[in-house]
């Protein structure tokens, strides 16, 4: 199972790409924890200089921006 951790305030861009990454990992057909993960001291934690950022098993893959459903598709599917 993949832990997914959405980093951010909870703005509306963040929740746009819970629901990118939600998407992606239905379509992967892919069984995924999702987390929030809103305190500034847990998100700085990762290195990222802007958010939303999405994180999968713990590697940042994505930061400042909303990525395509297909290239978060890419990150979930097992190799």
């Amino acid at each position: 199972m993949l832990t997914i951790k959405i980093l951010g305030s909870g703005c509306a861009n963040c929740k746009k790409l819970e629901a990118v990454a939600r998407e992606a990992a239905t379509q992967a057909n892919v069984e995924a924890d999702f987390i929030k993960v809103t305190d500034m001291k847990e998100i700085m934690a990762y290195d990222v200089m802007s958010t939303p950022a999405l994180v999968i098993n713990e590697k940042v893959v994505s930061s400042g921006r909303i990525p395509a459903t297909a290239d978060v598709l890419k990150w979930v599917t097992p190799a």
